[in-house]
């Protein structure tokens, strides 16, 4: 349904998604824009019954997410983001908000993988000192951050593109990034292997995050 509904929105464009067969970097390449699309993002928490699991849409061009949403069915709620527009929460009813990051309050909130939490991630927190954590799966993770709801969300273990790119637009339009771990903002399909670095997602920008969690 997605592919359809995008196909007939914008033929033009192509589709990569982790359910489509993926096609090869030598053809990719040639793409300066495409629809980067992952239907359900979060498998492990949809198969432990758990509501955080999201459809992530991104539109790439030359290389940056434009355009994102990510939608969570169970919880009823969307997040949005458009270049020149702006990022939003979409609520049950129906309601669009505007939302922005934070600035790091005393006692941060981090945003962490119920499944994917290891003694290295937490020695790599102890900086932070008290901070509150939070179990997110999916997506949601950075859209949390883009709502002023959390603060940081750390990723050392693989995550492919489709999985970040929606969430990364939302978070840079609502003032926050997200970068890998030499300061690079992440980019898209600009290699043969879809796999992310490990990477950060931060809320309030004017703290150098790198240097804060000795990473």
């Amino acid at each position: 349904m997605i592919q359809a509904r995008l196909g007939a929105l914008a033929p033009h464009y192509p589709i990569l998604s982790e359910e489509s067969a993926l096609t090869d970097f030598s053809v990719r390449q040639t793409w300066s824009h495409y629809w980067l699309v992952d239907p359900l993002d979060g498998t492990r928490e949809f198969i432990h019954h758990t509501d955080d699991f999201t459809v992530n849409i991104a539109l790439i061009d030359h290389q940056k997410p434009i355009l994102g949403v990510v939608h969570a069915p169970a919880h009823g709620v969307s997040y949005v983001g458009a270049k020149g527009v702006g990022a939003f929460k979409i609520t049950a009813d129906g309601e669009w908000h505007s939302i922005h990051v934070r600035e790091k309050p005393e006692k941060p909130t981090v945003v962490l993988s119920r499944f994917h939490n290891t003694k290295l991630l937490s020695d790599y927190l102890q900086p932070l000192g008290e901070a509150i954590i939070k179990p997110v799966g999916s997506a949601l993770k950075p859209c949390l951050i883009a709502e002023g709801i959390a603060d940081l969300y750390l990723r050392l273990g693989p995550t492919s593109e489709w999985d970040t790119a929606a969430s990364q637009c939302i978070l840079e339009l609502a003032g926050g990034r997200l970068f890998d771990l030499s300061g690079q903002i992440l980019c898209y399909n600009t290699k043969a292997s879809l796999l992310n670095p490990a990477f950060i997602s931060v809320g309030d920008t004017k703290i150098d995050w790198l240097e804060y969690l000795k990473l």
